[in-house]
């Protein structure tokens, strides 16, 4: 592998990592599509889907114990949404990650599709005075919690996304749990998350160690940097780039699958 091939896939795993700390998702929303589409535009290898949902799982479990680890202190992780939903959520992505292997690579585009879609509408319902309620304050419907975050748990293994950009707008819009608990939480729900997903990934051998690797060194670095910067800004700009981003990444993998 050429020094060109190094610096693209450390650059994409840097800027997927440091967003993802800043905005509570394991960062696949924004890698998944990169891998797939900007290596080729250097000339350098085309990965498939299946290879790109491998790689993005073992990154995603780097980058999001690096964001967690820099949401420590401060009093934002909240214990019972992380065990209920991480728990399911653990559930739903072995199951996802070990029925991929028998996917199509449309099928896995598709599926990684309309996550996306569903979380870009979500992100764009109004949270009017959702940031209101004391931190010692938050409650939640945990059923319904563990619940939406087994189906999250499906879908994301499927795609080697821990599932960080649909756990969001659903903390956020159904369950009404105030943004900065939801980043802290989002990002230690995806590290269980991903744990299942990159089970399933590497025992079904979808996974390209080294690329991955490079990935993980990336992450390592930007996730705590991308933290730092989601704590200083307003949450009305976090949840706003969060619904951006989303929404731009729907759209273009829909044009990549309707093409």
């Amino acid at each position: 592998m050429d020094f060109t091939f190094i610096i693209t896939i450390f650059l994409i795993g840097f800027i997927g990592s440091y967003i993802s700390g800043m905005l509570g998702i394991g960062g696949s929303i924004i890698k998944y599509p990169m891998l797939l589409y900007i290596p080729p535009l250097f000339g350098l290898v085309a990965f498939s889907s299946h290879q790109v949902s491998g790689i993005s799982a073992v990154q995603v479990l780097f980058a999001s114990i690096a964001g967690v680890w820099a949401y420590r202190k401060g009093g934002y992780l909240n214990k019972s949404v992380i065990i209920y939903m991480g728990g399911a959520v653990l559930i739903g992505s072995v199951i996802g990650s070990f029925g991929s292997q028998s996917m199509s690579e449309n099928g896995i585009n598709i599926v990684y599709g309309v996550l996306a879609l569903i979380a870009a509408v979500m992100m764009f319902i109004p949270k009017r005075g959702l940031d209101d309620t004391p931190l010692d304050k938050v409650t939640f419907n945990k059923w319904l919690a563990a619940i939406l975050a087994f189906i999250v748990g499906l879908g994301s293994g499927v795609v080697g996304a821990a599932g960080g950009f649909l756990l969001v707008p659903i903390m956020l819009v159904v369950l009404k749990i105030p943004t900065r608990v939801t980043i802290a939480s989002s990002l230690a729900i995806t590290f269980i998350s991903s744990i299942g997903a990159t089970v399933g990934k590497i025992t079904t051998g979808q996974v390209d160690y080294y690329p991955a690797l490079i990935m993980v060194a990336a992450s390592i670095i930007a996730s705590p940097l991308g933290a730092i910067a989601g704590k200083k800004m307003n949450t009305k700009i976090l949840q706003i780039i969060l619904a951006l981003l989303i929404l731009a990444t729907a759209i273009k993998i829909w044009i990549g699958i309707l093409d």
